[in-house]
């Protein structure tokens, strides 16, 4: 996939015969998402048209609005993410308060149909746009019929009765339910980050090495212990991982710390992407430091049995 951030970076050759344009946020790329991209990409090849997905960096709530929820992906993953689907190229547009300002027809005539000469637009079920949200499919289809192309409505995409969306995945992660992220995402919730020193407890202290990772991210489950599969230059690894304040040592700032079962390599400096598979126990304070040298082990059996089902190995490495 060509990743552009003007159009004007799009050759003529590229746009030859015109392009087939999905557009949105696609904040965690899931099944929804998904269903939306593979449905542009197949209505291109129908038409012999180059296939598009248009997004935004930043994402435009934080430019109107100054914050958003925490995001699921971050801008260099949900690229990746995207790529896989398979696009011809991928525009990601930075978003401005200029462009806020735009209304939906003129964005559709600067960047549809002028910038891309769209001739088909696939939008998800609840898509709006523009100024003051006015752009939705009964305006595009307008639009479409004046400008010369043709404007499809995906359905939603369900999944145990819900709607597949981002504000659920978001909320599921946050109540720890990461098993029931995975069938919305099409792979376990991930993290990831470089290996920093930590304080030095998990091997000194407790004789359970540990990799301290530096938060990039801005989504975390809740704290707990969960089992995990690590990715470590393309080796996955099992593993266990705490995600918490450490309160058993009165500290407060967020951490995530993972231990690789049967492993005794140096990880630091290395990059780790942790898929969190499922919540062992809720974060809790110990009385000493036996008593949670012995938790920590019953953690390490627990996650050990349940990596041991093949299943859970299919959902890593798709990002």
């Amino acid at each position: 996939m060509n990743v552009v951030h003007t159009i004007s970076e799009l050759s003529s050759d590229d746009l030859k015969h015109g392009s087939c344009v999905t557009i949105g946020n696609f904040d965690g790329v899931h099944l929804g998402h998904q269903a939306l991209l593979h449905r542009t990409k197949e209505r291109a090849r129908e038409l012999g048209l180059a296939s598009i997905v248009v997004t935004f960096d930043p994402h435009p709530l934080r430019v109107i609005l100054g914050q958003t929820p925490p995001f699921i992906t971050l801008i260099d993953q949900k690229m990746s993410l995207l790529s896989a689907i398979g696009l011809d190229h991928t525009v990601c547009l930075p978003f401005t308060k200029e462009m806020a300002q735009l209304s939906p027809e003129e964005f559709v005539q600067l960047y549809l149909v002028q910038g891309l000469k769209t001739r088909a637009l696939i939008i998800g079920h609840d898509y709006v746009f523009g100024k003051e949200k006015r752009g939705n499919y009964q305006l595009l289809t307008e639009l479409g019929q004046r400008h010369g192309f043709a404007v499809e409505k995906i359905e939603p995409v369900y999944k145990n009765g819900d709607v597949v969306s981002s504000t659920r995945i978001r909320t599921l992660v946050q109540d720890g339910q990461v098993e029931q992220v995975r069938p919305l995402l099409g792979r376990y919730y991930q993290v990831s980050g470089s290996v920093i020193q930590g304080h030095k407890r998990g091997g000194p202290i407790l004789g359970i090495p540990t990799a301290n990772l530096k938060l990039v991210d801005e989504l975390f489950p809740q704290p707990g212990v969960y089992a995990v599969w690590a990715e470590l230059e393309g080796d996955i690894l099992p593993a266990v991982a705490n995600v918490g304040h450490n309160p058993t040592f009165g500290t407060n700032a967020l951490s995530v710390e993972v231990h690789i079962l049967d492993f005794a390599r140096d990880l630091y400096d290395k990059h780790l992407r942790i898929n969190f598979v499922r919540r062992i126990r809720p974060e809790q304070k110990f009385a000493g430091i036996e008593e949670l040298k012995s938790q920590i082990h019953r953690d390490i059996d627990q996650a050990r049995t349940m990596l041991s089902d093949p299943e859970t190995f299919i959902y890593t490495c798709k990002a």
